[in-house]
């Protein structure tokens, strides 16, 4: 029972509160405005965190190119406030060692709404090609 909530799981839990607090209140640049961070995964000695996070106002439909360079502007800001950031880390929670931060970005929320979308273009498509075919009313009454 132990391993299935183990010490490097809860550290992760506890860091991606205190970043997202720190983000949403602290960190005063415009580039990490809409960052949530979606996920932590700390390595078992602790020396490592895996920050993954996603910008909430990322489009669907949006161009390919702006939503990269986008993406490169939010890891520069994130880049630039890891230092920042694991200070705060080291005076909140009280560990021995605060984990180097790593940022990667987290693509499944984008993946699970293009999903959606299509699974939803789907359905209405197959909801109109059962409109269409269905029998009229007075074949009925034959």
């Amino acid at each position: 029972m132990a391993a299935d909530f183990s010490r490097s799981r809860r550290v992760g839990e506890l860091i991606q509160r205190e970043l997202a607090t720190m983000l949403t209140r602290e960190v005063k640049d415009p580039r990490l405005a809409f960052v949530s961070i979606t996920a932590v995964d700390v390595t078992r000695d602790l020396g490592l965190a895996k920050i993954f996070y996603t910008v909430i106002n990322a489009e669907i439909d949006s161009d390919n190119k702006k939503q990269s360079e986008d993406k490169e502007k939010v890891r520069q800001g994130l880049e630039k406030a890891s230092g920042f950031l694991r200070y705060e880390l080291g005076h909140r929670i009280k560990l021995r060692v605060v984990p180097r931060l790593e940022f990667r970005y987290d693509e499944s929320v984008l993946r699970g709404a293009q999903l959606t979308q299509l699974i939803d273009s789907a359905v209405a498509d197959d909801n109109d090609r059962s409109v269409d075919d269905s029998p009229g009313d007075d074949e009925f009454e034959k």
